[in-house]
């Protein structure tokens, strides 16, 4: 998947049953975010990305993909009300990771209002040995967006907790 190319479809449903599949969300930019109940850096971008998004309303749709293996519904639904993380959708199959060849969490993608890819990494520059962020990509990378003018850079590393594909055989 390349920027600036239409950004693949997908239906899933949230903690509540109700789907979301991204097409419904066209005249939106969109910012898709493989999320975790247990990871860290993904509890603390639900912190930064809530407070941000608080002041740009409705013009932006952030829709969290839970797809841990090892990670059960409950413990996605719990967290989610917990964090105030809504919607968090469910990728019990990890199928949608797999089209966005999504490998951490948190793992940003952003599309605009067309449903093309725009930008798609890291939330921030934060790492193991760099605990405070000196650049923020994703809301560069919306405010971008939002003012008309093109992401740079439009990818970056994603950092985080990598995303659970299989679970270990029993001994």
């Amino acid at each position: 998947m390349r920027i600036l190319e239409k950004a693949p479809d997908f239906c899933l449903p949230d903690m509540n049953g109700n789907n979301h599949c991204l097409k419904d969300y066209r005249g939106k930019i969109v910012v898709i975010n493989f999320w975790s109940a247990e990871c860290p850096q993904s509890e603390r971008v639900d912190g930064e990305l809530a407070g941000y998004l608080e002041s740009r309303g409705r013009q932006v749709v952030v829709l969290r993909i839970a797809s841990n293996i090892n990670e059960s519904h409950e413990q996605v639904r719990l967290a989610a009300v917990e964090r105030g993380a809504s919607p968090v959708l469910w990728d019990a199959h990890q199928k949608t990771a797999d089209l966005y060849a999504a490998q951490t969490t948190p793992h940003c993608f952003l599309v605009d209002r067309d449903g093309l890819l725009r930008y798609q990494g890291a939330f921030d520059d934060v790492s193991f040995r760099q605990r405070t962020a000196r650049q923020d990509y994703l809301k560069a990378a919306l405010e971008a967006l939002l003012e008309g003018r093109e992401p740079e850079p439009t990818q970056t590393q994603p950092y985080g907790c990598m995303i659970v594909r299989h679970l270990p055989d029993s001994c």
